[in-house]
């Protein structure tokens, strides 16, 4: 699996996150692993997916980065042609590349995060995933996106591209707050699957992103009125039923306030 990734954390927003492509099939569901508080893996070159849940229960149990991976490692008959990247619960990180992954094939580590890529055009582009994730700011996902898009623009995969995945894990900040998995989105075969991965994370925070109250806007008359119309063009007389069918549910606070992403969206599609 001629791949490149990088696992991070965020400790003050106490999320962790891996960001994959891979000139392969549905790379999101093979090599990214993470859970709140636990840490991240990502798994891949000849990837032994038994390195995700077991170097997670290691993790569990307070083992830190390194050794995780010297355990998962040296239990593995065919570590030489594995390579993987783990940060733990505490922000220390690991990579490890084993002697038989092709060229070039390789890792960097810094301050709470891993990146690692093989079968890549050079060194370059994990260099320029590693630099960019460390100077980038703003949200974690934004921050695994601008990195895996850096690498790609350095070289990339030697092979090409067809897949790429973003997975974001932090407690109970997920679908309806009963979710760990507060980002998970894969592009599974496209011609350019960063940029499509952009798109569907676009679309997730339009739907499921929060908009901080003092940003709501306030409901007077006129804008009341502009509702009612707009609303009643699309066979609505509640903006809350409207919204729970475009899944803009989780946006509804209340008549008197309006979130400005649903209404842009609502003069969009009225």
């Amino acid at each position: 699996m001629a791949t490149y990734s990088i696992v991070a954390c965020d400790l003050a927003a106490e999320q962790w996150g891996v960001a994959v492509q891979s000139k392969f099939l549905a790379v999101g569901s093979v090599v990214p692993w993470a859970e709140p508080y636990v840490g991240a893996i990502a798994t891949q070159a000849y990837a032994n997916p038994r390195y995700g849940p077991d170097g997670l229960e290691l993790l569990r149990q307070g083992v830190p980065a390194h050794e995780v991976v010297r355990r998962l490692t040296d239990a593995d008959e065919g570590a030489d042609q594995r390579q993987l990247g783990i940060v733990d619960g505490s922000g220390r990180a690991a990579s490890y590349t084993g002697a038989a992954c092709q060229p070039w094939a390789g890792g960097r580590r810094g301050d709470s995060y891993a990146a690692q890529g093989n079968i890549l055009v050079s060194e370059a582009t994990v260099d320029t995933l590693a630099e960019t994730f460390a100077a980038a700011t703003g949200a974690l996902a934004d921050r695994l996106l601008a990195a895996l898009g850096a690498a790609q623009a350095a070289g990339g995969d030697s092979r090409g591209q067809q897949s790429a995945a973003l997975l974001v894990v932090e407690r109970d900040a997920g679908y309806a707050g009963m979710s760990d998995t507060l980002v998970d989105l894969r592009a599974d075969d496209h011609e350019r699957p960063i940029e499509e991965l952009r798109r569907l994370y676009a679309l997730h925070e339009a739907l499921f992103g929060m908009t901080p109250r003092s940003d709501m806007l306030e409901v007077d008359d006129e804008l009341r009125a502009e509702l009612r119309e707009r609303l009643g063009r699309l066979g609505y007389t509640r903006l809350a039923d409207w919204a729970g069918v475009e899944n803009l549910e989780g946006r509804i606070e209340s008549e008197d306030l309006i979130d400005p992403v649903v209404l842009e969206h609502l003069r969009r599609t009225s």
